[in-house]
């Protein structure tokens, strides 16, 4: 099988050769730049002095196409650009502002976090705070400069899947642009602001979507969003909640993934499991990252209630398991994770989110030398 029709099989619930495989294809399936460093030298690959940063918040890193290839990786990412009009200004060494007016700011030897927003301390939050505000250009000509082209490349140049990455929903950008326990708040407290906040964002995201999608037309094979849902114990709100006020938002953007006919792979960390049905039942195809140390997120259990319907992506445990385990216990747990998930096919392996600076090198190896040997 090529490795497009091998990702393509598992995300139909058919049985490939072998359990798909993804480094980088996504912004919460890559990896550390520190940990990057050291997996290249670990492999004998020549020194990368200026690896393509993916995400500065993160710290992540685009692998290269030699580490891709050593592991027989089945996807690859197209990324949209950065605006023209208001591109990310850096503040200081350790601070930057993005074009939501938010402020990410570094503590020593840590990711980037959000400090500052638009909508912070607002006491009696409401629509017109939203009028006042000077919103981002979904058109920005910036964002779809080269797109296609770079699409168009990795179809033709590989037998990958490629997958097309746009950004973050509207939970995250109203988080990072009110504060996240403030728009929790607001969602009972304030739910005129709570909710416009959400339809200006959704509306943007919307228009960015139906066009990267345009843009990309028949050279991508499918599409990623990341909206976080749930934190380690449970949802970040009462299902009924977001059912009414949240659900509706995903469901327009999970609809212009449809209308271009794509199958749309979900990302959202923490204990979702109550809301998998939710995700299905607007079109979901695919979940990510399966963060199996979170509550109820028992893989053997999530194939057999959802795996009919839902793919699955991700599921190697990097809260203890990739840090601290032994190159066996790492062995053990990608066999652990292929038995409970890729049974009639659905399942594509990889790290829960990205394999952070404290991976070392050796476990990275044998997560996906083992995947390729089971079968």
């Amino acid at each position: 099988m090529t490795h497009r029709d091998r990702l393509l099989a598992a995300l139909d619930h058919g049985q490939p050769d072998r359990v798909p495989l993804d480094l980088g294809s996504t912004i919460a399936s890559t990896i550390n730049h520190k940990a990057y460093a050291r997996l290249r030298d670990y492999l004998g690959l020549p020194p990368e002095p200026s690896p393509r940063i993916l995400a500065e918040r993160s710290g992540s890193v685009m692998p290269a196409e030699d580490m891709l290839e050593r592991f027989d990786v089945d996807a690859r990412m197209v990324l949209l650009g950065g605006p023209d009009g208001r591109p990310e200004r850096r503040l200081s060494p350790d601070a930057f502002l993005d074009e939501w007016g938010v402020t990410w700011t570094r503590p020593a030897g840590g990711h980037y976090i959000s400090t500052e927003g638009p909508f912070y301390r607002l006491e009696d939050p409401g629509p017109a705070h939203l009028d006042r505000f000077d919103w981002p250009e979904p058109d920005d000509p910036g964002r779809y400069r080269g797109l296609r082209e770079r699409a168009r490349e990795l179809r033709e140049q590989t037998d990958c899947a490629v997958v097309l990455s746009c950004g973050v929903g509207p939970i995250h950008v109203a988080q990072f642009m009110r504060g996240f326990g403030e728009w929790l708040e607001d969602l009972l407290a304030n739910p005129a602001f709570a909710e416009g906040l959400l339809v200006r964002i959704t509306d943007f995201w919307v228009r960015v979507f139906d066009r990267a999608l345009a843009e990309t037309g028949k050279y991508a094979d499918l599409i990623v969003i990341g909206d976080d849902l749930a934190g380690q114990r449970g949802p970040l709100f009462r299902p009924e909640l977001y059912r009414r006020l949240i659900k509706p938002h995903h469901a327009r953007l999970a609809a212009v993934v449809k209308r271009h006919g794509k199958p749309l792979l979900w990302h959202s960390c923490g204990s979702v499991c109550s809301l998998i049905p939710d995700l299905i039942d607007i079109g979901v195809n695919a979940l990510n990252p399966v963060q199996v140390s979170a509550a109820n997120m028992d893989t053997a259990r999530l194939k057999r209630e959802f795996g009919r319907e839902l793919a699955f992506w991700g599921g190697v445990d990097t809260g203890r398991v990739l840090p601290l385990g032994t190159t066996d216990e790492v062995r053990a747990e990608v066999k652990r994770r292929i038995e409970d998930l890729n049974g009639d096919g659905g399942y594509v392996l990889c790290a829960v989110h990205n394999i952070q600076a404290d991976v070392p090198p050796e476990n990275v190896v044998a997560m996906y030398d083992a995947a390729r040997e089971i079968r």
